[in-house]
Parts: structure tokens; C-alpha cells; sequence
């Protein structure tokens, strides 16, 4: 009787053991795979600033010569 309680108990800690094993193991996935979004996006977005920027200048140049032509 003892030995069988003992038992369970056991099994019962290895199961728990497995289950904290899995949870770890997906929250590790979840933040490379965040990590890997993150790099992706800026990526991304350094490429937007660079066309936003070039943008810009090309609007205060056009800008800039329309003051010019108009004096």
C-alpha cells in the first residue's frame, strides 16, 4: 500500500516535471520567435525611413526651387 502511494506520488512529480518542461521549452520558442519578428520589422522599417527620408528631401528641393522661380 505504501509503495503504490509512493508510486503515484512519483509519477506524479515526474508528470509535473514533464508538463514545466514543455511550458519552458514553448516560452523559449515564443521569444525566438519574437526575436526573430522584431529583426524582420526593422529591417523593414529602416527601409521605410530610408525612403521617407529621400522623400523629404526631394519635397524641400522641389519646394526650395519654386521659391526660387517665384522671386
Amino acid at each position: 500500500m505504501q509503495d503504490q502511494r509512493i508510486e503515484k506520488i512519483a509519477s506524479f512529480a515526474v508528470n509535473i516535471a514533464k508538463v514545466l518542461v514543455i511550458i519552458y521549452l514553448g516560452f523559449v520558442e515564443v521569444f525566438k520567435i519574437g526575436k526573430l519578428l522584431r529583426e524582420k520589422l526593422d529591417s523593414e522599417l529602416n527601409i521605410s525611413r530610408k525612403w521617407a527620408s529621400q522623400a523629404y528631401s526631394i519635397l524641400k528641393k522641389r519646394q526650395a526651387e519654386r521659391k526660387v522661380a517665384r522671386v
